[in-house]
């Protein structure tokens, strides 16, 4: 299985495309996924084909993905077009990089939370994603949508794939996401597993709160919610997918306040059984106490982010050493 890297991971740096793959040839990963256009200098051919090159030259696969492909979600931005028109233009480049897939999502936990009711936002992610299945069949690249910032739980995720298409729609799965939904990483998984495509791996620090719950991201390793054995569950189900770090450390803490109605207003199918595996990771969690640094990025000196950038840099190499050497990620 190759190791991959998003270089979501090293935001804060300001680092050219080229400079993306220098470092992550650096640290000996084999795959760095642009998660979003703007790690992209430009979208023109010519600049595309300069990163290619680069990246071959290094021998370093590229996986490439965007933002929001919902119209009505929170998080969409019609700035580059229609949300049919970004994604189209992204399957392109996706081809052009040869990445097999192209990493997107529907939104955030705030769309369950609109005046539009949520199964709305599915529908026009759906017919968003049908509207290119003729193109994405043709240039022989997949589409993969994330859980994304408590948009959906794998359930969810699983259902819109089927109600979408999965002979051109799979899953990105992201193991940091599924905390902030009270879901266990590993019931993502089961859910998904069938029609991942890539994957965001992070890990977390979970223990208990007043409220419910405290969700931390941190380390691959340094967390507590299995990530060993998810590791080799994922290997199990997912052999031929890239695993590719997604390693937060900035954002604070967060609190799950699902002892109170509020959390669950925008929940209310989760089922027992699949919560009651949650608590689980929860009873036998502990709080994360090493040192660490964390920011609100809408309100950051310049001397804070030049310190979160050597904290990506220090954080995501000592992920890759674990993965290499712990689990054996080779």
């Amino acid at each position: 299985m190759k190791l991959g890297v998003d270089v979501f991971s090293l935001r804060f740096n300001d680092w050219s495309a080229h400079e993306l793959l220098d470092y992550a040839h650096s640290i000996g990963v084999d795959v760095v996924h642009f998660s979003e256009v703007h790690f992209f200098e430009s979208l023109d051919r010519s600049y595309l084909e300069q990163v290619k090159r680069h990246a071959d030259e290094l021998g370093i696969g590229i996986e490439v993905g965007m933002a929001s492909i919902c119209p009505t979600s929170t998080t969409f931005s019609p700035a580059r077009g229609t949300a049919s028109e970004q994604l189209v233009e992204m399957l392109h480049v996706a081809a052009l990089m040869e990445s097999p897939a192209l990493r997107c999502y529907m939104g955030s936990n705030a769309d369950r939370r609109t005046d539009l009711p949520f199964d709305a936002h599915q529908a026009a992610t759906v017919e968003t994603l049908q509207s290119v299945r003729s193109l994405a069949l043709e240039l022989g690249v997949k589409i993969a949508i994330e859980n994304h910032a408590g948009d959906m739980q794998g359930r969810e995720l699983a259902a819109l794939i089927e109600r979408a298409g999965p002979d051109f729609v799979g899953a990105c799965i992201d193991t940091g996401n599924p905390l902030w939904v009270a879901e266990s990483p590993f019931v993502t998984l089961e859910h998904v597993a069938p029609y991942v495509l890539m994957c965001h791996v992070r890990d977390t620090a979970l223990w208990r709160h007043p409220l419910g719950a405290v969700a931390q991201w941190v380390a691959i390793g340094e967390g507590t919610i299995g990530i060993d054995e998810w590791t080799h569950v994922f290997r199990q189900r997912c052999p031929d997918a890239i695993y590719t770090l997604e390693v937060i450390t900035s954002l604070a803490p967060r609190v799950l306040n699902y002892l109170e109605p509020e959390f669950w207003s925008v929940y209310p199918h989760t089922p027992a059984a699949e919560f009651a595996r949650f608590l689980q990771l929860v009873e036998t969690g502990r709080p994360y106490t090493k040192p660490i640094l964390t920011a609100d990025a809408a309100s950051m000196p310049p001397e804070y982010r030049a310190a979160l950038a050597r904290q990506q840099r220090t954080k995501l190499e000592q992920s890759v050493r674990y993965c290499r050497d712990v689990l054996q990620i080779v």
